[in-house]
C-alpha cells in the first residue's frame, strides 16, 4: 500500500472525528473526491431517478470529477479533511 493510499484511508477514518457536520456542499465534495480517489471515473451507471434528489446530487458531484486522476482526488480529499479538522 502506498503512503498516499494510507493517508487517504486515514483521512476517511478521521472524518468521523468532526465535531460539527459540514454543510451539504462540503459533504458532496467529500463524497465525490472519495469516490474518485477510491474508484476512479464514474462508470456508466444509471443516473438516479428524478425524485432521488440526494442520489442525483451525489451522481452529479462525482461526474464533475471525471478525468481527475485518482491520486489527485486523494490529495484533494486529504487536504479537505485536514482543513475541516483544523
Amino acid at each position: 500500500m502506498t503512503d498516499l493510499r494510507r493517508e487517504f484511508e486515514q483521512a476517511a477514518g478521521n472524518i468521523q472525528r468532526l465535531s460539527k457536520r459540514p454543510d451539504n456542499d462540503t459533504l458532496l465534495k467529500l463524497y465525490a473526491l472519495y469516490k474518485q480517489g477510491s474508484e476512479g471515473d464514474l462508470k456508466r451507471a444509471a443516473q438516479p431517478g428524478f425524485f432521488d434528489f440526494i442520489g442525483t446530487a451525489k451522481h452529479e458531484a462525482w461526474v464533475q470529477l471525471c478525468g481527475v486522476p485518482e491520486e489527485e482526488a486523494m490529495r484533494r480529499y486529504i487536504a479537505l479533511v485536514d482543513q475541516l479538522l483544523a
